[in-house]
């Protein structure tokens, strides 16, 4: 008896582990019953192989280093501000008593000029005094006080470090200590707005805002807290990928305060402050009178009654 042997079409076959071929024998002609455990889940079984391997461990390993990295930076830069601002905080509550003195005699003026509406003696009339009037007027009373205070005027040309520029401020020179030479003291009465950028980061603007607005303290105190607040910028900068303007720069600050050209100690031309306004511009008008000049003719009626004077006198 001949065996019989069934055909079954390759476009209905399913090779599976768990097909039974035994079946073909039966002379059934049935097709064969489609499992799907040894095509579909044998294909995620190699999946799971070929995620287990040593190149994807490897970069598991890398994406857990550049988190650690990334945790260092964050770490570094906290710390970084942070020591910044303990080293400011030391830096301007270390004083001596000569600047005390110096400081609490500066806060009296500028707290009794910004309550007065009538402090500019030229003939711009801003409430609580222009900064020239101002700062003319806070040397003139610290002189006073008896301190030999003096307006400076710092100037400089462009180099291939810093551009040009000038700056004007108040000093205090004190020569009392024979052994250490002459103590300078700095009177900045814009000493915060020097450091503000408007493109700063929270954490630098955040040090700017720790800064005094009126700063009264040693040359060499001053240049230490331009240095704090220089290396913040530079990193402020770099941690923005931006460009830092080389009028940000430590040499380029410090040159504001130490540089100087000019020290002005007469303040005999300086107007003392008037509670009248016409009683100022009188005062301005006879400063002005001079026999060399043309403003006699013009003033010949006005100044009749204090020239008269002055002729009985020759």
């Amino acid at each position: 008896m001949g065996r019989t042997t069934t055909i079954i079409p390759m476009s209905h076959r399913v090779l599976s582990p768990s097909y039974d071929y035994s079946d073909e024998d039966s002379g059934s002609g049935d097709q064969p019953v489609v499992q799907l455990s040894g095509s579909i889940f044998g294909f995620l079984e190699e999946d799971n192989t070929v995620l287990s391997s040593p190149e994807i461990d490897r970069y598991h390993e890398i994406e857990e280093e550049d988190e650690d990295e990334k945790n260092e930076k964050i770490e570094d830069k906290i710390k970084f501000w942070e020591t910044q601002h303990q080293n400011l905080h030391a830096t301007l509550f270390r004083t001596t008593s000569l600047e005390s003195k110096i400081r609490t005699k500066t806060k009296e003026v500028v707290a009794e000029l910004k309550m007065n509406d009538n402090v500019c003696s030229c003939s711009i009339h801003v409430f609580g005094g222009c900064g020239s009037c101002r700062m003319r007027e806070i040397c003139r009373r610290l002189q006073n006080f008896g301190y030999n205070s003096a307006i400076c005027k710092s100037k400089w040309k462009s180099s291939s470090e810093i551009p040009s520029g000038e700056h004007t401020y108040i000093d205090v020179i004190e020569n009392s200590n024979r052994k250490k030479g002459d103590a300078r003291v700095i009177v900045e009465l814009d000493f915060r707005g020097q450091f503000e950028m408007k493109k700063g980061s929270d954490e630098y603007n955040g040090l700017v805002s720790k800064l005094p607005e009126v700063f009264v303290g040693k040359i060499e105190r001053l240049l230490t807290v331009i240095k704090i607040l220089s290396i913040a910028a530079k990193r402020c900068m770099k941690e923005k990928k931006m460009h830092l303007g080389p009028w940000r720069k430590q040499p380029y600050m410090e040159a504001k305060w130490v540089r100087v050209v000019e020290r002005t100690t007469s303040m005999a031309t300086i107007e003392p402050l008037a509670v009248d306004r016409d009683q100022t511009r009188t005062l301005r008008t006879r400063a002005r009178a001079s026999m060399l000049t043309m403003d006699l003719v013009d003033n010949v009626p006005k100044m009749s009654s204090y020239l008269v004077p002055v002729v009985e006198v020759l």
